[in-house]
């Protein structure tokens, strides 16, 4: 197993479950997320009893799940509650999973149910206040979710893969840091004095400001267990104290991650945008949204051809560059968990790390 089970992975998003059920395969384990209620969501293994057909291909008749083969309705707890003209009851039940909607998005608990605590899923400021816009959207990648957190925590590769965009030289040209709190891996890095890239002047723009004069730019990358990335990102007209420079005088964001492993070779990646200036812009998310799309569509092509030559020669050997140590320091916190779990102390992600 490449990776923890005991934790909480975000599994959709509201809007995808709102009108029929959605089968999903979550961390190997195949999923039917659905709303037996209009406030409610259950997440059953995609699995029917009676034939084995896969129950997302159902839909959702009076809070019940009713397989679209042959009329096998089944409850929240994943037991089997009626069939027409059959006695169905004595049926093994299907496996159902913990799952809560919270912060715009629905979260599941692929491993041991009793150990599923909702208070650790994280805590997103920016979620539900008025004071924050977010805009975001889901990719399916072929690749191991520890390359897309390799990717996440080095942002030199920006001035490649995202030349047109938000990548410069001055990335590279200076250097990063990166140190661990806890569970948490951060890697940052300070640009001062430079011109802002085209995605930059276009949100100092937005947000009232030149876009012909230097600024200071940064990008906080911070990881936390199990696959989550948060980047505190934005550029600061320069003068004004960068990163701790007003609002008035700066535009900044937060990129958001969620990374959840599909298989060991594949993940739904939810990305998204979270930002403090002109939240009731919704013309603005919508133009922000597209771009960051595009700019993480450029990341897809990169890592599943990456992903490809590791498959192809397994027994070579990586090599690893100061650059690189925000995500081998990220790998050493899942290695930590994943023995912790395979050690059979049950434990889930926050007990794992608060023991070693």
């Amino acid at each position: 197993m490449t990776f923890p089970m005991n934790t909480w992975y975000v599994g959709c998003t509201p809007d995808e479950i709102d009108s029929k059920p959605l089968g999903r395969r979550i961390c190997g384990e195949a999923v039917v997320f659905y709303r037996p209620a209009a406030d409610r969501v259950a997440a059953l293994e995609d699995w029917c009893p009676h034939r084995g057909a896969p129950l997302s291909l159902g839909f959702v008749q009076d809070g019940k799940l009713v397989c679209g083969y042959h009329g096998l309705e089944m409850g929240c707890d994943g037991k089997t509650v009626h069939m027409p003209g059959q006695r169905v009851r004595g049926f093994p039940p299907a496996r159902s999973f913990p799952v809560v909607e919270r912060h715009g998005f629905v979260w599941i608990w692929p491993g041991d149910p009793a150990l599923a605590d909702p208070a650790l899923i994280p805590d997103l400021h920016w979620a539900n206040n008025p004071a924050w816009a977010y805009g975001g959207g889901l990719y399916h990648i072929a690749c191991d979710y520890r390359l897309m957190i390799d990717n996440l925590m080095d942002l030199t590769h920006e001035t490649y893969v995202h030349s047109t965009s938000i990548g410069q030289k001055e990335i590279d040209e200076t250097p990063c840091t990166t140190r661990t709190e806890g569970d948490t891996v951060i890697t940052s890095r300070y640009m001062d004095g430079i011109e802002a890239p085209p995605f930059w002047k276009m949100a100092l723009r937005a947000n009232g400001l030149p876009d012909d004069q230097p600024v200071d730019r940064w990008q906080i990358c911070r990881f936390t267990p199990p696959s989550h990335v948060m980047i505190e990102v934005g550029v600061a007209l320069a003068g004004h104290g960068g990163y701790d420079a007003p609002a008035q005088a700066k535009a900044s964001s937060t990129v958001v991650d969620f990374i959840t492993p599909e298989t060991e070779h594949s993940i739904w990646y939810f990305w998204g945008m979270a930002r403090s200036f002109k939240p009731e812009d919704a013309a603005l998310t919508a133009q922000i949204r597209e771009g960051q799309g595009k700019i993480f569509a450029e990341d897809l092509e990169m890592l599943e051809r990456q992903q490809k030559n590791l498959l192809q020669w397994p027994g070579r050997s990586l090599l690893k560059l100061n650059i690189d140590t925000g995500g081998v320091q990220a790998r050493r916190v899942i290695e930590r968990v994943i023995d912790a779990e395979q050690a059979g102390t049950g434990s889930t992600v926050a007990e794992a790390l608060t023991t070693h």
